[in-house]
């Protein structure tokens, strides 16, 4: 199947892939005047008087905003925030069949950071918890924060951290095959943007031996005075060794790649020159770094990529159903790090470890016991941490 032409097809026939039901009958006078006027002014003189109330007799409990400002979608950059609505909707359609979570996607025609800010926080009020989507590094950063400390429910960058919590997943299944510890691994990540800095921060929270970033100029390393602050900021975390040169040269010697970049850009040649038993997680969109093939030709001992035609898609639709379910049900006033942690863990769990396998380290990404064990678990870590309001 071609799915490109096929996808354009089936979005013409669908004409949007979510909608509005309502959950209550408006059909008599009674039903109507309970659901709307006039009964429905006791429920705003409630909210009035306690507006934590909005969160038990509105829907606002269970409901999130996928936003973007287009510029960053998928693989295709800035193509504006129209452009990026079916992706939006797709996110909110996943939300809602692996997570039971109402998402409405919100596309906001602004590139300025704080028109941007503005307009999330105005919303608010009106939802349970926030997504933030393809919107372009390193303006992500400044919002995601700024919305984090003025907020008082969950903010969530999934293209940072929901991508960060299912590569680690990934990686604790991969290292399970190949013997080797996560403190012990020298890990490269190629791709210096929002997803592979919020990696390497992940995986060094985790305990990572070694963490090395790579972009389009070579080796990320401190006081190179090119770097824009936020590579300025991870070259000051990582590369312990100061390493410098192309990406071959952190290559050397690497038990782990990770590739959130661009296409064509890893060779055979690169792959060899890694440690003995590599992991190799290829995941750039559509075309990867690598292919899965050439990299097991090459010698690595585990391939995984971005793609669902292959095995091992690590793919954030693993994470961000279940780790909004899980937050929005305890009223957690953040998303923190042992809960994405949690997420890791249980995602990983969810491969009994006989079946793991080089061809099987994640659950697909339909598999409902895996999005249920991710809300479950997250859940558990925000009592534990005290983000919890219930």
């Amino acid at each position: 199947m071609n799915y490109r032409e096929e996808s354009l097809k089936k979005h013409g026939e669908w004409r949007g892939k979510i909608e509005v039901i309502p959950r209550v009958e408006v059909d008599s006078r009674e039903k109507l005047s309970l659901a709307y006027t006039p009964g429905v002014a006791e429920p705003c003189l409630a909210i009035h008087e306690d507006v934590e109330r909005s969160f038990d007799l509105t829907r606002r409990w269970n409901t999130v905003p996928v936003i973007t400002d287009g510029t960053a979608v998928l693989g295709l950059g800035d193509i504006g925030p129209e452009a990026g609505m079916p992706v939006m909707e797709g996110k909110c359609a996943l939300f809602k069949a692996f997570g039971g979570v109402d998402a409405i996607p919100l596309c906001i025609r602004s590139k300025d950071t704080e028109e941007i800010i503005r307009t999330i926080e105005l919303l608010a009020g009106s939802f349970g918890g926030i997504n933030l989507e393809d919107i372009a590094a390193p303006r992500c950063f400044e919002i995601e924060r700024r919305l984090i400390e003025d907020l008082d429910i969950p903010v969530f960058h999934d293209d940072q951290h929901g991508t960060a919590v299912v590569t680690a997943a990934a990686l604790l299944n991969a290292l399970k095959l190949v013997g080797k510890k996560i403190d012990q691994v020298h890990i490269v990540i190629n791709g210096a943007g929002a997803a592979g800095i919020a990696i390497a921060k992940f995986l060094m929270k985790m305990g990572a031996g070694e963490v090395v970033l790579c972009d389009r100029q070579g080796i990320l390393c401190e006081g190179d005075r090119s770097l824009t602050e936020a590579k300025a900021e991870i070259a000051r975390l990582t590369n312990r060794r100061k390493l410098k040169g192309p990406l071959m040269n952190a290559m050397k010697g690497a038990d782990v790649f990770i590739g959130v970049s661009g296409p064509n850009c890893v060779t055979k040649e690169m792959i060899r020159a890694m440690a003995k038993e590599a992991v190799v997680f290829a995941c750039a969109n559509p075309t990867p770094e690598i292919s899965r093939e050439d990299a097991l030709e090459a010698g690595a001992a585990v391939v995984g990529t971005g793609s669902s035609e292959k095995p091992n898609q690590i793919n954030n639709v693993l994470v961000f159903p279940g780790l909004f379910r899980g937050a929005l049900d305890v009223r957690a006033r953040k998303i923190n790090f042992e809960m994405m942690f949690a997420a890791s863990q249980a995602i990983a769990s969810c491969v009994p470890e006989g079946e793991l396998s080089p061809d099987h380290i994640l659950p697909y990404a339909y598999d409902l016991t895996a999005h249920k064990a991710v809300a479950v678990a997250v859940s558990s870590a925000a009592r534990r941490t005290g983000v919890a309001k219930k």
